[in-house]
């Protein structure tokens, strides 16, 4: 017997309130997250937890259907390596998120696998039911109520559960902080709790220093405020126009700590991105990810030429980038999808 199973991650803001779930069917599912993390840690997480949710039928083979292409590269390719290099990349820096995948390389010893790469929202079902619950657990540890953690496994008991908790321990000080501050006694409930980090996290904004504009938080100063933060209640924050937060977000993608960062990639590039290089090669999202991950490129500064609404939801970008390799006319057409402006075709060719 094969069981199949999607695996999916969700985080608001990447990072932000964070989730994960898995689904066979509507009586055999799991869902967990955290009040902070990323995109690629909720779907790592997903996948170990289904291997431990299934660690009591190890002689059944597992069918992950999957839409990151990260998370199967780091399985079935690149785990093996960065184990040699002492968990370090090609260009010897620490792998991100090298504690779950340590997990994950023993949760699947002996164990019968495959995985199958599908396509995000794109209707098909079981990854559909897994991004759904994902997502909504994520919005509970935003909204500050108790998540739906979904029935389990038939038979795995208590093991899966208590080893998914160790890592959440990362967040727990964050609530219990929250809840200290709040006034709310240790045993408290786990929603007051998840309230309380949230009242916190809301209040922390307030008091943050204004920084120029990143994409997804976090990136170099801690609470650095970002363009999908909620804005503060004072009245000299304005909100930036649909071609300033496209032309920031182009800006940001030209960083190559920003390129190197799959999780970011993930959020910047629209699930249908297309490339044409100055090169003539036609790159797909996937390519262009892997590609970006070992070879992020040079810092880019960009001349803007034109920003031009196309429709409510779509913008094009004209503009000349200049770095150590030369310079070179390129054309950005970003779509609004589900209130975040996604990249979905590049063009660039090489200035003589």
């Amino acid at each position: 017997m094969t069981i199949i199973a999607a695996a999916d991650g969700s985080a608001l803001g990447n990072p932000g309130p964070a989730g994960w779930a898995w689904y066979v069917d509507d009586s055999c599912w799991r869902a967990g997250g955290w009040p902070h993390g990323t995109n690629n840690q909720g779907e790592l997480m997903a996948v170990l937890d289904l291997f431990r949710s299934t660690a009591h039928v190890p002689q059944e083979e597992l069918l992950i259907l999957c839409d990151s292409q990260y998370v199967i590269n780091c399985v079935t390719k690149w785990m093996p390596g960065w184990k040699r290099k002492g968990w370090r990349k090609a260009d010897g820096k620490p792998v991100l998120n090298v504690d779950l995948l340590k997990d994950i390389d023993q949760a699947i010893v002996g164990r019968k696998y495959t995985f199958e790469w599908v396509k995000g929202h794109a209707g098909h079902d079981l990854n559909e039911a897994a991004d759904e619950r994902a997502r909504a657990v994520a919005t509970a540890y935003q909204q500050g109520v108790a998540p739906k953690v979904g029935p389990g496994f038939p038979g795995a008991g208590q093991g899966a559960q208590a080893q998914q908790e160790s890592h959440v321990q990362a967040a727990e000080p964050v609530a219990a902080a929250a809840s200290a501050s709040a006034g709310i006694p240790a045993g408290a409930s786990a929603a007051a709790a998840v309230n309380a980090a949230s009242t916190l996290a809301k209040a922390g904004r307030a008091m943050r220093p204004h920084f120029e504009p990143t994409l997804f938080g976090e990136s170099g100063i801690f609470g650095q405020a970002d363009l999908f933060s909620e804005l503060d209640d004072d009245a000299s924050a304005q909100e930036l126009s649909a071609e300033d937060t496209v032309l920031a977000l182009e800006r940001e993608l030209l960083r190559p700590d920003v390129r190197a960062d799959i999780g970011r990639i993930g959020i910047l590039l629209h699930p249908d991105f297309a490339e044409i290089g100055s090169s003539g090669r036609f790159w797909t999202r996937d390519a262009m990810m892997m590609a970006l991950e070992e070879d992020p490129g040079e810092p880019t500064e960009l001349e803007l030429l034109s920003a031009d609404r196309l429709s409510d939801n779509t913008i094009l970008l004209n503009y000349r980038s200049f770095a150590h390799t030369g310079s070179a006319l390129r054309s950005s057409v970003w779509i609004l999808d589900r209130g975040q402006w996604r990249l979905r075709f590049h063009q660039g060719t090489v200035e003589n």
